[in-house]
């Protein structure tokens, strides 16, 4: 669902929801239903508020924002959670969101809609570029460059100055010890690539 957030509140970082946007049949998650609307409830009210889309799937992720955008919503809403640990000096572009926990080390770059899951780890200066997903737990050392749409799946490993190529996968688990071509499926201790990914397969191939 699409979310939007209404000004500071008691809830999570210091706000609250206005509303979840229902975009998809299916089982909803949204913490309290009693705010969960159609897309044919959007009002000119609610889409003057920031929105955030807090799917961990890159294409999701964009679909998402595209439909968002698509009905009226401008702004998207950072979410850092307050117990992540996060470095003035990092840089975040809109529509980031960072789990409990997690840590954020000096002059990183992340790109729109990027999304740090619980307990990651970033070293200092890396770079990823829009529509990033890394994993609970993963280990990303300094110099890391991650490109557009890639997944660093839960508990990986990432040696310095390694780059992961856009629509690239690294699997759970997986110890990085070099550079991962785009749109690579790599698995292992150390990562060899297991299959190159169907193009698209996060849905990041446009621009």
């Amino acid at each position: 669902a699409m979310a939007c957030r209404t000004t500071p509140g008691t809830a999570r970082a210091g706000t609250a929801m206005g509303a979840g946007v229902r975009n998809r049949a299916g089982t909803s998650h949204l913490g309290d239903p009693g705010l969960e609307i159609g897309r044919e409830d959007i009002t000119a009210e609610l889409t003057a508020l920031p929105f955030m889309v807090p799917l961990f799937t890159p294409a999701h992720r964009r679909e998402a924002a595209d439909e968002a955008r698509a009905h009226g919503f401008l702004q998207p809403f950072s979410l850092i959670d307050p117990t992540a640990i996060v470095s003035r000096s990092a840089v975040f572009e809109p529509g980031v969101y960072v789990g409990a926990g997690a840590t954020i080390a000096a002059a990183c770059r992340l790109g729109a809609f990027t999304f740090v899951n619980r307990s990651a780890s970033i070293g200092h200066h890396l770079v990823a570029d829009a529509y990033v997903s890394i994993g609970p737990g993963a280990v990303l050392a300094g110099e890391v460059k991650v490109g557009r749409g890639a997944i660093v799946a839960t508990g990986a490993v990432v040696l310095p100055r390694i780059s992961i190529g856009a629509n690239a996968i690294v699997g759970a688990g997986a110890v990085v010890t070099r550079d991962v071509p785009a749109n690579a499926v790599v698995v292992g201790n150390p990562a060899r690539i297991a299959r190159m990914a169907v193009a698209g397969k996060c849905g990041m191939e446009e621009a």
